[in-house]
């Protein structure tokens, strides 16, 4: 047999082809899809379990314990900040360079110490010339003093010896005429003696300006401007020119300003007793009285103001603290008992299945905790006399979508 009988005999014919194909099972395409079908299925569940796990952003608040919180027993809180109602930035009242600037932030000043000194060799070259003016002008009225008192001698002598008819009386007018004279030219130099002397006193009032001094008791809350610097009372363009040496503040001054809305201000009234809390000493309490409530609203924020007097001085106490004001219907008592339980704010409170409920923020999860607040009339926080600790983190206003074990993620407001 032939190579080209070999080849034959391999030759496979084109009715087996077909046999072999549709007797031989399926093709690809099944597997095709049912591959795209499982990984639309995977995709899916991810996505699903992702949405259903990813973290829901919060806001939280801490719980305090209701007897480290002054709001128990208050009618209305509030915040503010602490104001100086007797502060200045201390200026040049004249144009001049800084010569020496003996202040620095902190220092305690007394009303009338030196706190800078400009350059004074040009007023003080003004009041020399001044000084002299004016002197020269005091000796030419002691001139004209003299001379008038000789001439008034002269018109004397001329008008006895006229009536003996020693002399004209011509002469003895002439001699009274020139007294006259003088005394005109007298009174004019003292005048002129008068504005010498007022302008040595404008000359000393300049030059008393290159020293720049406290204008009351106070602390230096700023230090503005530095040796060298130009220095004057009027702005200049260029941001060359300091129109401040720094800032001093009346720490006796100091007060709170707080912001009402307005729908419930008339539950303030002058005199009313008040706590005031720092936000950097939360656990110190601050005795405090309203001064006054400021007779205008704020139309954007609907806040009216209301002054309050802080009834201790501490140098702790700084201007633009933050304050928390709980507005009190009587004095607190020294003995009262401190009711049991937490404070959270009122917003943290919401009703899930027929209850009410605080979600409190641990290890990255929301745990439900069903709550029976205590009754109170009003205020921004409720009391949790059980289920929540001093220190936990609440969720406040609670969205639709939190449950109990969800994932949170705490913002910071």
């Amino acid at each position: 047999m032939s190579n080209t009988d070999l080849l034959k005999e391999l030759k496979i014919e084109r009715h087996q082809r077909e046999e072999h194909r549709s007797g031989g099972g399926p093709g690809p395409w099944p597997w095709i899809i049912g591959g795209t079908v499982l990984v639309l299925l995977a995709l899916g569940g991810g996505g699903w379990w992702w949405f259903s796990h990813r973290p829901i952003p919060v806001h939280v608040a801490q719980a305090v314990a209701a007897s480290s919180d002054p709001s128990a027993g208050a009618v209305l809180q509030a915040t503010g900040y602490v104001t100086a109602r007797r502060q200045a930035t201390v200026s040049a009242q004249i144009t001049g360079t800084l010569t020496a600037v003996l202040i620095e932030e902190g220092d305690h000043v007394k009303e009338g110490q030196i706190l800078a000194k400009l350059d004074d060799s040009q007023y003080k070259a003004a009041l020399d010339t001044a000084v002299a003016q004016a002197k020269a002008a005091h000796a030419l009225v002691n001139q004209y003093q003299a001379q008038l008192t000789q001439n008034l001698r002269d018109a004397d002598r001329d008008e006895s010896l006229a009536k003996q008819g020693l002399v004209s009386k011509q002469a003895a007018e002439q001699a009274r005429t020139l007294a006259s004279s003088t005394r005109a030219q007298l009174m004019s130099q003292q005048r002129n003696a008068a504005a010498g002397d007022a302008q040595v006193v404008e000359a000393q009032v300049n030059y008393g300006y290159c020293l720049i001094r406290a204008p009351f008791n106070g602390v230096i809350t700023t230090k503005d401007a530095q040796v060298g610097e130009v220095v004057s009372p009027f702005s200049a363009g260029g941001g060359f020119t300091r129109t401040g040496i720094g800032t001093i503040v009346d720490m006796d001054s100091l007060e709170v300003d707080v912001d009402v809305n307005e729908a419930y201000i008339g539950r303030v009234t002058p005199n009313m007793s008040a706590e005031a809390v720092l936000d950097a000493y939360p656990d110190w309490r601050i005795p405090a009285h309203v001064i006054a409530i400021v007779p205008a609203a704020d139309r954007g924020k609907a806040t009216v103001k209301v002054r309050v007097a802080m009834e201790q001085k501490d140098a702790r106490i700084v201007p633009d603290m933050g304050v928390r004001v709980s507005f009190l219907e009587a004095k607190p008592a020294v003995a009262t008992q401190a009711p049991k339980g937490v404070l959270v704010p009122a917003k943290a409170i919401v009703q899930r299945d027929g209850s009410e409920s605080v979600f409190v923020v641990a290890d990255g999860k929301a745990h439900r905790q069903t709550v029976q607040p205590a009754a109170q009339p009003s205020g921004d926080v409720r009391l949790i006399p059980a289920s929540v600790n001093a220190g936990d983190s609440v969720v406040l206003s609670p969205p639709d979508d939190l449950h109990d074990g969800a994932n949170v993620s705490v913002q910071t407001q």
